[in-house]
C-alpha cells in the first residue's frame, strides 16, 4: 500500500528468507515491522526475539538488522516526516508483543492492545491490534490518518457505499474523517486488526456519524 499525497503512511509485505538476513531502516520515516509468521531476531545495538504477534520499531535514522530462523514473513509499515511528532513519555523498546500486553476496552465488546505509542518511544504514531467480535459497530469515524492489515478473515470494511471484503493478508486505508464501519462476519470468532495512525493517541477514540448521533438520546 504506497503512500498518497497528503498522506505520511505507507504499508508492504516483506519476506526474509530460512537462514537468510536483510536490513531495515529508513533515513526519514520511522518503520515498524509486525510479523505475520515465522521466527527469527532483530538488531539494533541490542538483539531481541521475533516471532508470530511480536513487532519492531526503527527509530527514523536508524538501520537495523534481521535474521530468519524460519521464513520470516512482515507487514513493514512506515511514517514519514509529514507526521505530527509529540514527546516520548518512556525510553524507546526495539520490540513489543500482543502476548505480553493486556487488552483495553474500546467502544462496546471491543478491545485493543497497544504496541507502540509513546509511553515506549513512538514520537510519530501508535500502532495497535483492534479485536472485533461478530457483528458490526455503528457508523463512526477517526480524526487520525491510518492504514490497517488484516491477519485473518472473515470481515468487510465499509466506506460510505462501497464494501470490501476482507481475508487473510487484506489492508486497507482510513482518512481522517472518513465515516466507515469494520465489520465480523464470522458466527463465532473473533476479527484482529493491526492498525498504525498519526497523530498518535487512542485507539478507542472515536466519533459517531452525525445521523448515527442523531439517534442517540442522552440523560438529563
Amino acid at each position: 500500500m504506497a503512500p498518497v499525497a497528503d498522506s505520511a503512511l505507507a504499508l508492504e509485505r516483506r519476506v526474509v528468507e530460512h537462514g537468510g538476513t536483510a536490513s531495515t531502516g529508513d533515513r526519514e520515516a520511522d518503520t515498524f515491522l509486525y510479523v505475520a509468521a515465522g521466527k527469527g531476531s532483530i538488531s539494533l545495538g541490542e538483539t531481541s526475539a521475533l516471532a508470530a504477534r511480536s513487532a519492531a520499531l526503527v527509530p527514523a535514522g536508524e538501520q537495523a538488522e534481521l535474521n530468519a530462523y524460519e521464513d520470516l514473513e512482515l507487514v513493514v509499515m512506515t511514517v514519514g516526516p509529514g507526521a505530527e511528532r509529540h514527546a516520548p513519555m518512556g525510553q524507546h523498546a526495539l520490540t513489543a508483543s500482543l502476548d505480553d500486553a493486556g487488552a483495553q476496552q474500546a467502544t462496546g465488546a471491543r478491545s485493543f492492545q497497544i504496541l507502540f505509542d509513546a509511553s515506549n518511544g513512538s514520537t510519530r504514531a501508535t500502532l495497535f491490534a483492534g479485536f472485533v467480535p461478530p457483528g458490526q459497530a455503528p457508523w463512526h469515524y477517526h480524526l487520525y490518518d491510518e492504514i490497517v492489515w488484516v491477519p485473518d478473515g472473515p470481515g468487510r470494511v465499509h466506506v460510505s457505499e462501497a464494501v470490501e471484503e476482507l481475508e487473510a493478508g487484506s489492508a486497507f486505508r482510513l482518512r481522517p474523517r472518513e465515516v466507515h464501519i469494520v465489520e465480523n462476519t464470522s458466527a463465532d470468532r473473533e476479527l484482529t486488526i493491526i492498525g498504525l495512525f498519526t497523530p498518535a493517541g487512542s485507539p478507542s477514540a472515536a466519533y459517531l456519524a452525525p445521523e448515527v448521533a442523531a439517534e442517540y438520546r442522552f440523560a438529563r
